[in-house]
């Protein structure tokens, strides 16, 4: 762990600070974050992969939430099939989705030719907008959000909720007071996972998402390759870093607090 995760981190923080020269000698300085931060260019790609972050993350509760609470308490043959049709985009490779949405929802894709079949006008297509990467985005995110979901929710007893029903208890309250209290530490790990997930996202932003700005993932990548300044993606990189490491400390958090309350 300390050689191919903590070394790589702890280098590339380094890198940017202690620079290189051109005649060899090395520097103490913070210019590539005084860039970063001065240029509005890369603020916007920053801004723009916290909007993404932010809108597919609140997406995905709202979306996954209601369908393991189903898969929790639902009985007969259908949440078989919800949960068959829930975890399916785990077995969809990011490229090939990519391609399934632009064939669907692009310019002259299936849903345009359907509706100027029936003579009704064309959508106004979320290819190669802000939006093209969060529909991506939460469809490739719903399989694990919605496992996480339901493991929490297998700690609710139906029990429970049914004595809460017997006093009265409408749905609001059973999961106000009975599910969400429970599942609290699971929302929390399921966001961890997503927020990490979509800030770091690369080719459904890539092939989604408009040419600028940019997420951060594609802005990384072109800014190594096509631009060819190794640093200027370091400091990019190291920033990118700084904002996962806080979803991370609450994911360790999460588990910390799951073991104490279990022993």
């Amino acid at each position: 762990m300390v050689w191919l995760i903590m070394w790589p981190i702890i280098s590339a923080i380094i890198g940017t600070f202690w620079i290189e020269g051109a005649d060899g000698s090395h520097r103490l300085s913070i210019e590539s974050y005084a860039f970063f931060f001065t240029d509005q260019y890369s603020l916007d790609n920053l801004y723009i992969t916290l909007w993404t972050t932010v809108v597919t993350a609140v997406l995905l509760l709202a979306i996954c939430l209601p369908i393991a609470i189903y898969l929790r308490f639902a009985k007969g043959a259908l949440p078989a099939y919800v949960q068959g049709l829930a975890i399916f985009p785990m077995f969809v490779p990011s490229i090939i989705l990519a391609y399934a949405f632009i064939r669907t929802i692009g310019p002259n894709g299936t849903v345009d030719i359907m509706l100027n079949a029936v003579g009704l006008p064309k959508i106004r297509s979320p290819y190669l907008t802000p939006w093209g990467p969060v529909i991506g985005l939460v469809w490739d995110h719903i399989p694990l959000t919605v496992l996480i979901l339901l493991s929490g929710l297998g700690s609710v007893s139906t029990q429970s909720v049914d004595a809460a029903r017997d006093v009265g208890a409408g749905r609001l309250e059973v999961f106000w007071y009975i599910l969400l209290p429970r599942i609290g530490n699971s929302i929390l790990v399921a966001l961890s996972f997503a927020v990490l997930g979509i800030f770091s996202a690369f080719t459904l932003p890539y092939v989604l998402g408009p040419a600028a700005p940019e997420m951060m993932g594609p802005f990384m990548q072109r800014t190594f390759r096509d631009v060819g300044d190794p640093l200027a993606a370091t400091t990019q990189a190291v920033i990118a870093f700084g904002f996962c490491i806080v979803f991370g400390i609450f994911y360790v958090r999460s588990v910390a607090k799951n073991r104490g309350g279990a022993r």
